[in-house]
């Protein structure tokens, strides 16, 4: 490479560094870049945090590879490029794992890379990321310049550090904030969830979450079961001045009736049966911070009145106890029922409902998401990748078409239950551990064509009855079928298939009875 080749890359990405440019276009500039100065096969920039690698823009690689988080004590030669401070490019007889066996997009089979090179990247001396250069053919950088890379890597840095620097002037520059900012990072340092995902719905969610966040604003989480409702709730706390502070969930719908007041509001000792100590409730234990309320629409109405002056006041008194306590805390509550419709029906208070949705915050179902779908693929690929103790785990081409394909009722849970299944029944059909497991559409095991209605399935009444068989017991099969395939889809909740039936609960209760289903 030429003096000459280089400056001719390099100018066009320097012009770029003062141009009002989307990260995404900003970075697709810089890897193009760099397939042009080093032909390969692909090219990833990746940014660490804490100890994991999170890739910030790929070319070349599978489109799952974004929403990987590659773990770096699980992957040496990620780990040997950040311990090198200049480039650094492997030996092609190398016999450690290359993370990204298996990944390199275009080529079809068990491909593993077999000649790669990558080199740190430090803003104001400080480790920030990584580049890697992989490609299939072991000599493809038998020629490469070290020192052409580590000119580009310097530049690279360069376009980061212009791409944080221009987004930081975006935001709110106040002293406060700022410096409520640095408790949020210190938090958010702990935090092991994140939302991912690219799709402009997703991105919509992700605007509203960080405005609703640097608020102290009630927030009505609403969607469908399966989500992500309780992350969405968490990534709002870590986006809040109380980020520092505790967060405290309670599933209203796992609790019998009797049991949801103390576990609220805490009670002193003999307030009831087995009450044999005092104990703090979820309010004292979240002061100063967050309480996620769960299901929020399934709390008795007689809980819900004493839910709506803490709401109000502060003040709340323990089961059995006369005292009060005051605390401060923020309330973020989820349901996947329409409350308004419940306050039509007189199941839900009209004012706790006002209390509760002061932002309501709508969380889109998978299936609006479009390919953010094989990214989500990806991060739960990852997961089972290290549990299972793979070099990889990928996604054949028609699995890919089946994930974007199907209409996904269950939503994000059930992609990550099917992924770990897939992956089970994949590793089951090779009679020795592979290298590189490839997970085909056969293992996902997912309807050709979409379920008819929101994710609802085609209830058909049974056939093949016996001869003679009467209407009354024809009906009582039918509802039995009914009521196992709504069990099935709300993991096992009778509030939830009563409110898809449009029955009372305790009729829908007194049938599952007669009919042996409880």
């Amino acid at each position: 490479m030429t003096a000459s080749a280089l400056l001719q890359t390099l100018i066009p990405l320097v012009a770029d560094l003062s141009r009002d440019l989307s990260n995404e276009e900003r970075y697709r500039r810089l890897l193009a870049a760099l397939r042009e100065l080093f032909p390969c096969d692909a090219v990833a920039l990746l940014r660490l945090a804490e100890d994991v690698l999170v890739p910030v823009a790929v070319e070349g690689l599978s489109a799952d590879t974004l929403g990987r988080r590659f773990r770096v004590t699980e992957h040496p030669r990620l780990q040997a490029l950040l311990e090198n401070r200049g480039p650094l490019r492997f030996a092609a007889d190398c016999g450690l794992p290359d993370p990204y066996d298996g990944l390199v997009e275009g080529h079809r089979g068990h491909l593993e890379v077999h000649d790669c090179f990558g080199c740190p990247l430090y803003l104001d001396d400080q480790l920030w990321g990584l580049l890697t250069l992989d490609a299939l053919d072991p000599a493809s950088f038998g020629q490469v310049d070290l020192g052409a890379l580590g000119a580009f890597a310097s530049l690279a840095a360069a376009t980061v550090k212009a791409s944080e620097r221009i987004n930081g002037l975006t935001r709110r520059i106040a002293d406060e904030h700022q410096l409520m900012e640095v408790y949020k990072q210190a938090a958010n340092r702990s935090r092991a969830r994140e939302l991912i995902g690219q799709s402009a719905v997703h991105k919509k969610l992700l605007n509203e979450v960080k405005l609703v966040g640097d608020s102290q604003l009630t927030v009505l989480i609403t969607g469908e079961t399966g989500v992500g409702k309780d992350l969405v709730a968490e990534t709002i706390h870590a986006e809040s001045p109380r980020a520092a502070r505790p967060f405290i969930s309670l599933n209203c719908a796992a609790l019998p009736d009797t049991l949801v007041e103390s576990e609220l509001f805490g009670h002193v000792r003999g307030a009831f049966s087995g009450a044999v100590n005092e104990r703090s409730g979820k309010f004292e234990l979240a002061d100063g911070g967050t309480l996620f309320l769960d299901e929020v629409g399934e709390l008795p109405l007689a809980v819900q009145a004493k839910l709506l002056r803490v709401l109000q006041s502060g003040q709340l008194q323990r089961v059995g106890s006369d005292r009060e306590h005051h605390v401060d805390v923020r309330v973020i509550a989820a349901t996947n029922r329409d409350l308004a419709d419940e306050v039509r029906a007189g199941r839900f208070r009209a004012d706790l409902y006002h209390r509760l949705s002061v932002y309501p915050l709508p969380v889109p179902p998978l299936r609006e998401r479009g390919r953010d779908v094989l990214l989500l693929a990806g991060y739960f690929l990852e997961e089972n990748r290290a549990r299972m103790g793979l070099r990889s785990l990928r996604l054949g081409a028609d699995a890919q078409r089946s994930l974007l394909a199907y209409d996904w009722p269950g939503n994000v849970r059930e992609l990550e239950h099917l992924i770990g299944r897939a992956a089970l029944k994949a590793l089951s059909q090779h009679a020795e551990r592979p290298r590189i497991l490839t997970i085909e559409a056969d293992a996902l095991d997912l309807p050709v064509s979409t379920p008819l209605e929101a994710g609802h399935e085609d209830v058909s009444l049974p056939t093949g009855l016996p001869a003679g068989q009467d209407l009354r017991q024809a009906i009582d099969i039918f509802q039995r079928r009914l009521i196992e395939q709504a069990l099935a889809r709300h993991q096992g909740k009778w509030a939830d298939v009563a409110r898809e039936l449009n029955v009372d609960r305790a009729n829908l209760s007194r049938l599952a009875k007669r009919l042996g289903l409880r």
